[in-house]
């Protein structure tokens, strides 16, 4: 009983960064870790799609019920053009079990959702180890950001998609009724959903790429108006044969990227004005940088006892 105890107090401290500064594990422990996260984050994504197939149909309080909130665009088109044109509105099933697929589908993306910091923090624990406290800083903020992001395009998305339903069903002029199969309107939707939640994304990798190094603010400036054309070509592509789905999308994406230029020429000017303040430009080619760092350990970090929070400069 004691040697079981010792064993995972001993598993416990190599996954500790403190106990184990450098993240250092077997292959054999990686997987472990591995399989041992995966599981944590597939019982929060079952416990979630659980609460999200019982929502389908039960509101909670004053929150419709998540089929209400999925059929609300299709609802919303005037009752002249749905079919059946009196009772209540209606998807159609044409299939046994496709409601109740629809209903398992729809209830596993909003359970994903609802419980994406649950998921979200076994990632974030299973590469933690390996990273340093500002290294996992920026981790962080680009999970936090990107969350964010992700529901702001969703959330546009939803509100796009009656004036798309709108304008597609109108054509024909009027030899048309509609009666969407419940599988394909539920598709669209969230195709759309998803469609617009990544293509959020966009700006903070641009933020990413130019804080590595990769791409500068001066480079971007000059690639502004193809990026943008880029993006509204983007937009007439992903989205559908409406104007308003491919305008908000495309604008959206427009105002995000500038706002990624304006940040990406903060950080150029920043990381400017240090390397005058220590005269790095004037350095040759084959001089090397007039100090010596030593890479942090888990004594650096804030809090430790002991260790010193920056490079010495030896000069």
């Amino acid at each position: 009983m004691a040697d079981s105890s010792n064993d995972r107090t001993s598993k416990r401290r190599k996954r500790s960064r403190r106990h184990n500064p450098d993240g250092t594990m077997t292959l054999i422990e990686h997987i472990y870790e591995f399989r041992r996260r995966l599981g944590f984050a597939l019982i929060a994504l079952v416990a979630g799609g659980a609460l999200g197939f019982l929502w389908f149909t039960n509101s909670v309080g004053p929150i419709p019920s998540l089929g209400d909130i999925v059929k609300g665009p299709y609802c919303a088109i005037p009752p002249e053009q749905r079919f059946p044109r009196e009772g209540p509105c209606r998807l159609l099933q044409t299939v046994p079990f496709e409601a109740f697929m629809i209903q398992l589908k729809v209830g596993l993306t909003a359970g994903a959702v609802l419980f994406a910091p649950v998921w979200l923090y076994q990632l974030w624990a299973f590469i933690a180890p390996g990273l340093y406290s500002k290294e996992r800083k920026y981790a962080l903020v680009f999970v936090g950001f990107a969350s964010v992001l992700f529901a702001a395009g969703a959330v546009l998305a939803y509100a796009m998609v009656p004036f798309a339903l709108e304008i597609l069903v109108n054509f024909g002029g009027g030899a048309f009724d509609t009666w969407f199969t419940g599988d394909k309107y539920v598709s669209f939707v969230l195709s759309l959903l998803l469609i617009f939640g990544v293509s959020f994304e966009v700006p903070l990798l641009v933020i990413m790429l130019n804080r590595v190094g990769v791409v500068s603010y001066a480079q971007l400036s000059k690639w502004r108006r193809g990026l943008i054309f880029i993006a509204f070509v983007f937009a007439a592509f992903v989205t559908p044969a409406d104007p308003f789905s491919m305008i908000a999308l495309a604008g959206a994406l427009t105002v995000l990227l500038e706002l990624s230029f304006q940040i990406t020429r903060i950080h150029d000017k920043r990381k400017a004005r240090r390397r005058g303040e220590e005269n790095w430009d004037q350095l040759a080619d084959d001089e090397p940088a007039p100090f010596h760092y030593t890479p942090s350990t888990i004594d650096d970090e804030p809090g430790a006892t002991g260790g010193k929070s920056r490079a010495e400069d030896v000069t």
